[in-house]
């Protein structure tokens, strides 16, 4: 790709005091194809297939098979150019730069026909190419996909600036590291002073400083009084985002004022790693602000394959949703792109905490000294860019170099294992690791993930089982055993990956896709299956415990067929997850304290099958809702074992709290229980998992009456003086396959409207599991979803995200349960 800005004139003027002028050169481009044969107009920011869509030269790039029709796109070479006046006087100005913040990705970029610069990674200020994963598309997309300007000064320029709050546990009292980069471009030093203002923590601190020409790094240390109290950031679920307003004022020789403004958070973070009584090898937990959490969340993707179309609203409404379904944090995958400045700054304000892969993902990568230095040039400045946010609790390397290196993922002959480990070490412990601890003190750091960790140091930085139980953290997946079978799983420290498929819902199917392609066995189907044998997966994990739609209808089918999936994977990732959180506090043969879930994946790149919870554009799969619940800060989870049926007590809570448990049976055929039990009041120790209850499944039933395993099904939950505290959990007895007496149920619903949000109050005629409740493709969520109804009315909330009607909604309504394919 070639960037060819052609300056006309620079403009004669009156001469100026200002020390710092900026020219943007965003707006109208030209773009033209490697024989230009093609030229049409374009947006900066933006890509080429965006430029071609909005001209009407390509359809929507997601449309049935766009992502091979429109290979030549990404196949050509292209040219943006842009002719300018420049609204000042250049020879005025000591320096003047062209500043491209991302390019992608590799360019040659000429100035009035003088080529002044080349670019080759899009993780510097100047995109990530995407060739395609098992979850998405192969759009290598070519543009300025971020701003373009000139900046002229005198004196000097603020190249950038950053800061790290910083404790001291021996003083007990909070300092701010702040640094910033100077560009001199005077002749003679420049003096001045700093002023530093945190208005409420009552500080104002000023610095007398110099600065030579050239490039110069200021470093302030700010004291924080042990006097005043500083509030602490908090992940969602465990206390405030408090942050606080600092200027940072430089007052310089020649009148030049510079001043950055930002929020400063406090909050301090450990990654614990010690031996565990009764069991070998070490933890890993994360400590905040002294306080062990537990790290209940998913992994983020690009959320687009084309950068352009990532809004802020769109950003917003996917990490609202985190937080909505009770998650704390989210791993930024390392196969993607560093996300922008406001994916940050929203995870700051929501609370979400972020696992930060740098961008190496599942390759080996070179080590000639072209490369170390394209790469020490990313990581230092993503280090810069991202460090003052209290969302990123720690850097991990790559995305799973470790493990394929020494799971011989690409069949490396024996002989040179030992060269591929030197350059794993030499780029990720020599160079990133280095860059790390020089750039950044307040977070840690690992290689990889999966990774054992400290053991992983031990072993000279490659392990010889980088999965294991025993350390770091574990990637996990296996589409071939009963995942309603809790022991398949791993009862490892941490479970930083792991997960199931499913299609997404037919309204969002329905935008990408025509009549002929309404079939799972279609050819569209099979091509937007990117996951080898993931279809047939799905369909074999969902038959394990449920009957497969044999409508005579084929379009009834295909949608009975993606309600299913959906029913599979989110039954499927709540089994597990509730495993894992179970497992928090108990050691059971040598293993256990796990202390993180985060499963595999949030969100979704495009319209198709994924292990995603949210739907391309934020719309909620069943998974999504399950996660509500089964990431709720106190969770009833129902087990068996050996015959014996159990219930724990999870609590994420930082207090202890007095309640009850009730449990109760209904048959499948009548939606009275028939039976039921309240525990003696207990006290629930925050921060742990425990043993409620248990009982052999033959008294249960026994107990019940007529019950058997397929006439019978449990639920359960956590209460305090008639107030519910936990959601009400389930336990199926037998698959639901084999259910006896379970019937169709007729679901209705009376919607009304109360301000901004609609009421469905539901009635059902019988017992119903998997209640899902779907208004189209109109933007919003319910309070609850895919749920099991065994009462027979039942209160629902949607929230819209868009305005909506009444009418709308009653003309979208409709709702499925497992009864209407059976």
């Amino acid at each position: 790709m070639r960037l060819h800005l052609l300056l006309l004139l620079a403009l004669c003027g009156a001469g100026t005091t200002a020390a710092e002028l900026s020219y943007s050169l965003r707006g109208n481009w030209s773009i033209c194809n490697g024989n230009g044969s093609l030229e049409l107009p374009g947006a900066v920011p933006g890509c080429v297939h965006s430029a071609l869509f909005q001209q009407g030269l390509i359809q929507d790039s997601y449309y049935r098979f766009n992502d091979l029709n429109y290979r030549w796109v990404s196949l050509d070479n292209w040219t943006y150019s842009k002719e300018f006046k420049i609204p000042f006087e250049i020879s005025k100005w000591q320096k003047v730069n062209l500043i491209l913040e991302g390019v992608d990705t590799v360019s040659k970029i000429l100035f009035n026909e003088v080529t002044i610069g080349e670019t080759d990674n899009m993780f510097n200020r100047y995109e990530q190419c995407s060739f395609s994963w098992d979850w998405g598309p192969s759009f290598p997309t070519q543009g300025i996909w971020k701003d373009v300007r000139i900046e002229a000064y005198n004196i000097c320029h603020l190249n950038y600036f950053t800061f790290s709050p910083i404790y001291d546990k021996s003083a007990q009292e909070w300092n701010l590291e702040i640094e910033s980069t100077f560009d001199v471009v005077s002749s003679k030093p420049v003096g001045g002073q700093v002023i530093v203002a945190i208005p409420k923590l009552q500080t104002q601190q000023t610095y007398s400083i110099e600065l030579q020409p050239g490039k110069r790094i200021v470093e302030l240390f700010v004291n924080i009084s042990k006097n005043i109290t500083v509030e602490t950031w908090w992940p969602h679920g465990h206390g405030n985002q408090t942050g606080y307003n600092m200027t940072v004022l430089f007052e310089l020789d020649g009148g030049l004022n510079i001043e950055k403004s930002a929020k400063v958070y406090f909050r301090t973070v450990e990654l614990i790693e010690e031996p565990i009584k009764g069991s070998p090898g070490l933890s890993f937990y994360f400590k905040i602000n002294g306080f062990p959490i537990f790290l209940k969340g998913s992994n983020w993707i690009p959320a687009d394959s084309f950068q352009d179309r990532v809004t802020s609203e769109l950003l917003r409404l996917l990490l609202q949703s985190v937080v909505d379904a009770n998650m704390n944090t989210l791993r930024v995958w390392g196969g993607g792109i560093y996300e922008q400045d406001e994916f940050y700054e929203l995870c700051d304000e929501l609370g979400i905490m972020v696992w930060q892969d740098f961008m190496f993902a599942c390759a080996l990568y070179p080590t000639d000294q072209g490369f170390l230095d394209s790469v020490t040039a990313e990581v230092a400045y993503q280090i810069k860019r991202l460090k003052s946010h209290p969302s990123i609790i720690i850097w991990s390397g790559n995305n799973e170099n470790e493990e394929a290196l020494m799971m011989n993922w690409y069949h490396i002959s024996f002989t040179d294992r030992p060269i591929y480990i030197k350059d794993y070490v030499t780029l990720y412990v020599k160079n990133i690791r280095e860059l790390v601890l020089a750039g950044d003190k307040s977070r840690p750091f690992i290689t990889s993930s999966p990774t054992n960790g400290a053991e992983t140091v031990a072993e000279a930085w490659v392990s010889q089982n980088p999965n294991s139980n025993y350390f770091g953290d574990v990637h996990f997946y296996d589409y071939i055993s009963d995942c309603w079978n809790w022991k398949v799983f791993p009862k490892a420290r941490f479970a930083s990956e792991y997960g199931y498929q499913s299609w997404p819902s037919f309204s969002t199917l329905e935008k990408v896709s025509s009549t002929e392609d309404w079939s799972f066995n279609s050819k569209f189907s099979l091509h937007r299956q990117h996951h080898e044998g993931g279809n047939k997966q799905m369909l074999y994990q969902a038959g394990l415990h449920f009957k497969l739609p044999q409508s005579t209808d084929p379009l009834r089918t295909f949608k009975d067929t993606i309600y299913l999936t959906q029913v599979m994977q989110a039954q499927c990732v709540k089994t597990e997850t509730e495993f894992y959180r179970r497992s928090r506090s108990e050691i059971v043969d040598q293993q256990g304290h796990t202390m993180g879930a985060l499963y595999w994946q949030l969100n979704d790149i495009w319209q198709a099958p994924s292990w995603a919870s949210l739907e391309y554009g934020g719309k909620w799969k069943m998974l999504h809702y399950f996660a509500q619940n089964f990431f709720a800060p106190l969770l009833p989870v129902g087990f068996e074992n050996e015959n014996t049926f159990y219930i724990y007590g999870v609590s994420d809570l930082h207090s202890d709290y007095s309640m009850t448990l009730s449990v109760r049976v209904h048959t499948w055929s009548s939606l009275e229980p028939v039976c039921s039990r309240v525990t003696e009041r207990f006290v629930m120790k925050g921060g742990e998992a425990v043993c409620l209850y248990e009982e052999p499944v033959s008294e249960l039933l026994r107990r019940c009456g007529n019950c058997t395993r397929e006439s019978c099904v449990v639920s359960f939950y956590l209460s305090a003086d008639h107030e519910l505290l936990s959601p009400t959990n389930y336990h199926f007895l037998s698959s639901p396959k084999e259910a006896v007496g379970l019937c169709k149920a007729q679901i209705t619903a009376i919607i009304s409207q109360q301000g901004d949000i609609f009421v469905f109050d539901l009635e059902t005629s019988a017992v119903a599991p998997f209640v899902w409740l779907d208004v189209g493709s109109i933007p919003g969520r319910f309070s609850d979803n895919g749920f099991l109804m065994t009462e027979k009315t039942r209160t629902i909330l949607f929230y819209p995200w868009e305005p909506t009607s009444k009418n709308e909604l009653e003309q979208s309504f409709h709702v499925t349960s497992l009864t209407d394919i059976y």
